[in-house]
């Protein structure tokens, strides 16, 4: 599509774009949150005490997937620690080193003092108060067709043709680094424009002319919860079961809807949660498009086989996968989290959920998931994990633990 305007006429749009994206959207900041200030080196008399609530259950697994994932890197690669640089070569080492002592299967003290002796730990700056709210999201199962139906009218649509990704570090150097731009060529002006909105993509009468549909569900909201997850599971009436993962956006930003409908006296905030959104939304169809349209942001899907992946193009794991925002925390790197988790077996909302403390590795990202102060833990799938990522909404502190230097 790039044939169809100028390089100047991208340059320009690109401008107009970035003054107001980078100077004039961010009011009142009074210190730039970077990767040099989003974690802070902390002493060896206050490190944290690392047990792990969850046995060690699954966490090889997770180590395996982000060992894969910077063994694919150049080894010299550089992760970002505060002011502390290593390579991806080091954090393979950190990371092998770490599971060789967890197969020795030591006592939970030996885990501590290992963790004291051999390695240096960050906290993640957060909020004000220097806490981390955690959410949770998980892989979905819905009833979907290959086919359109009445019984299946929803498309979830694939990568559309006509969506442009501009790389603005390909003009400038002052742009490397920042997200791509996501837009179009508009026909009649042939001027690049932003991509369309979720309300323009529903009210598109050919859309799937630009984007193939590779499934149609019974139900919009299940579409809507499916963009927020990410990834899914859908059980086709032909029998079989597609796995869908998400393959881009439309680049809009994404707005809650939870803070929508909190703001509008709709749903209390004590009682927010993704059960009771799905609730308010089936109690009040005919709000649907005011709600569903104040997200402009649309997910776009491609057929995936195993997963779900996240954005490391690894496989993440129940209880032992993050996503955090990419531009501020190191890609693939050992978290410790100290949070709260519901009883697996009592589960109950109103219940005080126990504290939990667990190691987690940092293998994703979200389009919720922005600034110092967010993490989103993935749950699995299942009744377990939709009730903890539907409800999920806790303060906790976050940790991220990389071998000395010198050390291995």
């Amino acid at each position: 599509m790039m044939n169809k305007m100028s390089m100047k006429q991208v340059w320009i749009f690109c401008l107009l774009v970035l003054t107001c994206f980078f100077s004039g959207c961010h009011p009142g900041v009074k210190e730039e949150i970077t990767q040099f200030n989003t974690l802070k080196k902390l002493t060896p008399r206050n490190y944290p005490l690392f047990t792990d609530s969850l046995t060690l259950k699954g966490l090889s697994t997770s180590i395996d997937q982000s060992l894969s994932y910077f063994k694919k890197v150049p080894l010299e690669r550089k992760y970002q620690y505060g002011n502390d640089i290593y390579t991806a070569a080091h954090m393979i080492t950190s990371l092998e080193i770490f599971k060789h002592f967890l197969e020795k299967e030591s006592s939970p003290e030996e885990l501590d003092e290992f963790i004291k002796s051999g390695f240096v730990v960050y906290e993640a700056a957060g909020n004000e108060d220097g806490n981390v709210l955690f959410t949770g999201y998980f892989e979905p199962t819905y009833e979907g067709s290959l086919k359109k139906s009445d019984a299946y009218p929803f498309p979830v649509y694939s990568k559309p043709d006509d969506l442009l990704e501009i790389d603005l570090s390909a003009f400038s150097d002052q742009y490397k680094g920042k997200s791509r731009l996501k837009a179009r060529v508009d026909e009649s002006t042939k001027r690049v424009v932003p991509y369309y909105s979720r309300q323009q993509i529903n009210a598109a009468q050919d859309f799937h002319t630009k984007s193939e549909p590779i499934v149609w569900l019974k139900s919009r909201t299940d579409r809507f919860f499916l963009e927020i997850q990410g990834s899914g599971k859908i059980l086709l009436d032909q029998g079989g079961v597609l796995r869908v993962h998400y393959a881009g956006s439309n680049g809009n930003a994404y707005r809650s809807i939870g803070r929508y409908l909190i703001n509008k006296n709709e749903i209390l905030k004590e009682n927010m949660s993704m059960q009771a959104i799905r609730t308010w939304l089936e109690l009040n169809p005919q709000r649907m498009d005011e709600v569903l349209h104040h997200n402009e942001s649309f997910v776009f899907f491609q057929k995936e086989e195993g997963g779900p992946y996240g954005s490391l193009g690894v496989a993440v794991t129940p209880l032992r996968s993050i996503a955090t925002d990419r531009k501020l925390f190191p890609k693939g790197a050992l978290c410790f989290m100290q949070a709260q988790l519901p009883d697996k077996i009592n589960i109950n909302p109103l219940k005080e959920w126990g504290k939990a403390n667990f190691f987690v590795l940092n293998q994703d990202t979200g389009g919720a998931i922005k600034g110092p102060a967010r993490a989103d833990l993935f749950c699995g799938n299942g009744h377990y994990a939709k009730f903890a990522a539907g409800h999920m909404n806790k303060y906790g502190k976050l940790f991220f633990l990389v071998l000395k230097s010198g050390r291995g």
